[in-house]
């Protein structure tokens, strides 16, 4: 009886759709490890920027999708500010839909005065209403004109450089600095009204 020899198994070369797939996984789990890391901060960046919990989940979900159709095109550099660039992008495109931004006040205007808007939303009665420290924090970033908010919040709460907010907000890093003071002094004024007018004094 003749043996059949040692088995080998038939190497099957994939064909154009099985190397397809096979990319499309290999991308897919380098995006989930680069990207998603950073879902917390591309959500408090759109919450912030949209003040809607709900719109906030809307600009994300664009967002992620953008950013998965564009991951080819990523070159590397931080993963964050690439991540929460698109955000931005994917607020203001919504905003410019919603026509949001029609009444906004143009982000030079503001010379050391809140604006009378921002004064009547920030009584005690509407800033207390909750009651919890986090949230009359929250209510009061969100009343920041839309640069300052932005600046303050990566700053802040997601403790970006300068640099890298510079590449989220596309203005040179001095731009940057400006505002981040304006918001912070902005912010002040409105958490302790007449603070930083005594300071001055």
């Amino acid at each position: 009886m003749i043996g059949r020899g040692p088995f080998r198994p038939r190497l099957v070369r994939p064909d154009r759709d099985d190397r397809a797939q096979s990319q499309d996984y290999a991308k897919a789990e380098r995006f989930r490890a680069t990207m998603l890391p950073h879902m917390d901060a591309a959500y408090t960046l759109a919450r912030y920027l949209s003040r809607d919990p709900s719109a906030a989940e809307d600009i994300v979900q664009d967002a992620f999708l953008r950013a998965y159709r564009g991951f080819e095109g990523w070159r590397g550099e931080a993963a964050k500010a690439w991540l929460l660039a698109i955000v931005r992008n994917c607020f203001l495109n919504k905003a410019s839909d919603m026509a949001a931004r029609a009444t906004a006040q143009p982000i030079d205007e503001w010379a050391g005065e809140l604006p009378p808007q921002l004064v009547e939303r920030t009584n005690p009665e509407t800033v207390l209403a909750d009651k919890s420290e986090v949230a009359m924090l929250r209510a009061t970033i969100e009343q920041l004109p839309e640069p300052f908010r932005e600046t303050l919040v990566l700053r802040e709460l997601e403790e970006m450089s300068y640099k890298d907010i510079a590449t989220v907000t596309r203005v040179p890093i001095g731009t940057v600095m400006s505002r981040l003071a304006r918001a912070r002094q902005m912010l002040a004024e409105m958490l302790l009204p007449g603070a930083g007018r005594e300071a001055q004094a």
